[in-house]
């Protein structure tokens, strides 16, 4: 499609007008004053521990899990029927792939202690608690911009916000 069918000049790029011999150009902005795109709230999910009543919560907390740039501890069901046993997992939980059942949904970590990549699947889970930091937790390019403010305010010069050193 050539966007003509939606009123696109094809000769022009996307986004240009031509003017003409004269060129408008917009009046330049101090840089005390550009515009800053507000970001979003991120929930405080760290030392949650939700619970998994239902198949519609299970995939719910995985999602949030997903989104959380923190280790996380699953319960693991025991696979034998005749055990209440349950074993527990610690590790960040990169990557999900959802099925049309809990059976055949899976979760994969990265182990806090080992580079294992379990794979696990949702319906194996009976708990899961967000049991590490969250490593993104107020590094926002807001929060930098708002660190960076702060010492301009201050009159500091030079200004350098150097990230926060890795564990």
């Amino acid at each position: 499609m050539s966007g003509r069918e939606h009123g696109h000049d094809g000769t022009a790029p996307h986004g240009t007008q031509q003017l003409g011999a004269q060129q408008l150009v917009a009046p330049a902005r101090p840089t005390d004053e550009l515009e800053v795109v507000p970001g979003f709230e991120r929930e405080n999910l760290q030392g949650w521990i939700p619970q998994l009543a239902t198949e519609a919560d299970i995939r719910a907390v995985i999602e949030k899990a997903f989104d959380y740039r923190g280790d996380v501890t699953i319960t693991r069901r025991n696979r034998e029927s005749n055990s209440n046993d349950s074993s527990e997992i610690t590790g960040y939980l990169f990557d999900r792939r959802i099925g049309s059942t809990l059976e055949n949904s899976v979760v994969r970590l990265i182990l806090a202690t080992s580079t294992e990549r379990p794979a696990i699947p949702y319906s194996e889970i009976a708990a899961l608690a967000f049991s590490g930091r969250d490593t993104a937790a107020g590094k926002s390019y807001e929060a930098w911009v708002k660190k960076y403010w702060e010492k301009r305010s201050k009159g500091e010069k030079n200004i350098s916000i150097e990230p926060e050193a890795l564990e």
